[in-house]
């Protein structure tokens, strides 16, 4: 198994009871993550003093003000960039990994014989056992056959994007391509940060790593999202015209297939109203100015 240092980041708000499932499942993995760290964002349910007593081990991050998973895994890869991590494992505070995860996910990536990659994603499934729609990875289109045959030598399938939901990352290339964009706050920031860090780099799926996702329902996040829709909109946005994370044809590709996926969201909506205004705001504010420095909102808010 390889020496690499391992550095398992987790980020939590108000939810005790599924960090501490996430947490002792990071604790009696086959191959144990060499340290863990857990980024409070700003919880009001005394996550900070459950975790300073229960996982002293932990390097515990708290925030000043809720940074929203994109800060919060902004501020958790920077944490472990500066323990020296070889490889950063992502995960939610709703996340609890099966005993070999970990194991499964460093074994692909030492079967995988066409470079490093970037990227080793988990398969999740929800709490009945069904793969999670929430978490599917997008498939790399257009790829070669010969990186197709490598990854399925490595037992793994090609990927362009993952989510935040167990994904191992290598480090060097974190470094090299940037922490996720802060100020993205939810929704669409692992879509941009992966697809960054995978743009003419190897991306896997490795089945065989599996984490249960226990999200409250089982679905997509578009989902009648409500005021989250704003969100939704202006990320996409600044994605799609201020990101260097995909190509210039790939970018027309998933304009559109971001227009046809708006329209379907609304569609299916039972407030249609509320979509439409969380549209328009979404919209004035992605094209009126792009994202703060990710830099800067940590500053701020990054806590101790």
């Amino acid at each position: 198994m390889t020496q690499e240092k391992v550095v398992a980041v987790v980020v939590t708000h108000d939810r005790r009871a599924l960090l501490v499932e996430a947490l002792d499942a990071l604790d009696t993995q086959s191959r144990r993550p060499d340290a863990v760290v857990v980024v409070d964002n700003a919880s009001t349910d005394g996550t900070g003093d459950l975790v300073r007593e229960r996982y002293p081990d932990a390097t515990l991050r708290q925030t000043t003000q809720n940074l929203g998973g994109a800060g919060g895994f902004a501020l958790g890869i920077a944490t472990a960039l500066d323990r020296g991590a070889d490889l950063v494992w992502l995960m939610d505070d709703d996340t609890v990994p099966t005993t070999d995860a970990l194991t499964e996910l460093l074994s692909a990536r030492l079967r995988y014989d066409a470079g490093q990659p970037a990227i080793v994603a988990s398969r999740v499934v929800w709490t009945d056992g069904r793969d999670h729609p929430m978490n599917t990875p997008r498939p790399k289109p257009m790829v070669r056959r010969a990186e197709v045959a490598a990854a399925e030598r490595a037992g793994c399938v090609p990927i362009r994007s993952a989510s935040f939901v167990s994904v191992l990352v290598d480090a060097a290339v974190c470094i090299e391509r940037g922490l996720p964009i802060a100020d993205y706050f939810l929704w669409n920031d692992d879509f941009e940060f992966t697809t960054r860090l995978l743009r003419d780099r190897p991306g896997l799926l490795c089945p065989s790593s599996v984490v249960v996702h226990k999200t409250r329902t089982f679905g997509s996040t578009d989902a009648d999202p409500g005021e989250r829709f704003f969100f939704e909109v202006r990320n996409k946005i600044w994605m799609l015209t201020r990101s260097p994370s995909l190509a210039p044809l790939e970018r027309l590709v998933y304009t559109g297939s971001t227009v046809r996926r708006w329209m379907r969201t609304l569609a299916a909506s039972t407030n249609r109203r509320l979509l439409l205004r969380a549209m328009r705001r979404g919209i004035v504010a992605g094209v009126r100015s792009g994202p703060r420095s990710t830099a800067d909102i940590l500053g701020q808010a990054g806590g101790a």
